[in-house]
């Protein structure tokens, strides 16, 4: 039998070897989605929300999705560049005037005040494609590695974006702008940028301009009280004993607050139908269905690769990352799938970019597919389930 050009029973093996984290304790939970030519091929949900109470996964679950904000934050600039409120190559300074005149460390693990001036201004291309000298807590090196941590301690959610915005700008820069690829707050500097230009909050933005013209209901920055039984608990690591430790549960989850920072970079909840409206639209060039919402060319910009050959050479979270893949605006771009690392089967042009807690999405334009795998563990070592989750997708194309 096949379904969306797949083999039964090649799916079932990828069900099999889901069930299998699922029963060694390795994840509560999993929801998985394959979508192809149209239609939802397959979409198990798999495991628990939580190791307690053991209340089933289900196609509605809410994720905390991470970084897999960062491309919906980059559409919404792409379509206030559409509507000649911004370009790409200006700097961010006009309407962030807090980022003017930044100092860059002399040393990336010196003290923050040996600095030298920024050579030139920050503009919104390099935030997009994360070339602008800033970094995360867990990216950063030395004291600017601890001074990131307090800015993201809850401070930004007392401060609101102003206020956050000028305590971030109060750190030296990593890097020069514009001089390499560094992953960091930059996305989060986008969606302020989006609520100085429109006067909206980034939620409001995204609701009213991205998420219900494509249906996605159940996508935002917090989750209403009623809703909190459909939250599923989140996992960390414990470096010690390797085991699986409650990180942020329904009952007293920051995502219950409906005043926490609207993060760009990092802060949606979301359903795997729900994101699967978004990834049709990058797929389908701007459009799902008769709903347009950016144009071919704006998506093509998202989907292509603005790395140097020189920066694609340095290594980022302490290995080659970018030889079978680029950089675009907010997502990875494959260019080269023999050199994807780990070997990946995706084919040239593949785009994704993944969440911390372990979700994670492709869409392959070559074979017209959107697959997602959504959990909830935060681990600092590789976890190869996302990677054996690909591998047998692809092996179960059969036609």
């Amino acid at each position: 039998m096949i379904h969306a050009g797949f083999s039964a029973a090649r799916l079932a093996k990828l069900t099999a070897a889901m069930q299998g984290y699922v029963d060694r304790g390795e994840v509560a939970g999993v929801v998985t989605l394959i979508w192809r030519r149209g239609e939802i091929a397959q979409m198990d949900a798999l495991g628990a929300l939580d190791d307690v109470s053991r209340q089933p996964m289900a196609r509605n679950t809410l994720f905390r999705i991470a970084s897999m904000t960062k491309p919906v934050t980059s559409a919404a600039i792409m379509m206030l560049a559409e509507e000649d409120r911004l370009t790409l190559d200006a700097p961010v300074a006009r309407w962030l005037p807090e980022l003017e005149n930044l100092r860059v460390l002399r040393d990336p693990a010196g003290p923050l005040d040996d600095t030298v001036e920024a050579r030139v201004p920050i503009t919104i291309l390099d935030l997009l494609t994360h070339r602008a000298g800033f970094a995360y807590h867990f990216t950063a090196l030395g004291p600017l590695a601890e001074a990131y941590q307090g800015a993201f301690n809850g401070f930004e959610s007392s401060a609101g974006p102003d206020g956050w915005l000028k305590r971030i700008a109060a750190l030296p820069l990593m890097f020069q702008p514009g001089s390499r690829w560094h992953y960091g707050i930059a996305t989060d500097v986008l969606g302020v940028l989006i609520y100085r230009i429109t006067g909206l909050s980034l939620g409001d933005f995204f609701r009213t301009r991205i998420f219900e013209p494509l249906g996605m209901r159940d996508t935002a920055f917090w989750v209403p009280e009623a809703q909190l039984s459909r939250l599923a608990t989140a996992y960390a690591i414990d470096p010690a004993t390797k085991r699986r430790v409650v990180e942020d549960h329904p009952e007293g989850s920051r995502w219950a607050n409906p005043e926490r920072f609207h993060s760009g970079g990092g802060g949606l909840v979301s359903t795997a139908e729900d994101y699967l409206q978004f990834a049709r639209l990058l797929l389908g060039r701007g459009r799902v269905d008769d709903t347009r919402l950016l144009s071919h060319r704006s998506v093509d910009l998202m989907r292509s690769n603005f790395l140097s050959r020189d920066q694609r050479r340095l290594p980022s979270f302490g290995h080659i990352v970018w030889a079978g893949q680029g950089f675009g605006l907010g997502l990875a771009v494959v260019d080269d799938p023999a050199q994807q690392l780990p070997l990946g089967y995706r084919s040239a042009g593949s785009f994704s970019w993944p969440g911390a807690y372990g979700t994670s999405w492709l869409a392959d334009p070559v074979e017209d597919m959107i697959a997602m795998m959504l959990i909830q563990r935060r681990g600092i070592e590789p976890f190869p389930m996302s990677v054996e989750f690909e591998r047998r997708l692809y092996d179960a194309i059969d036609d």
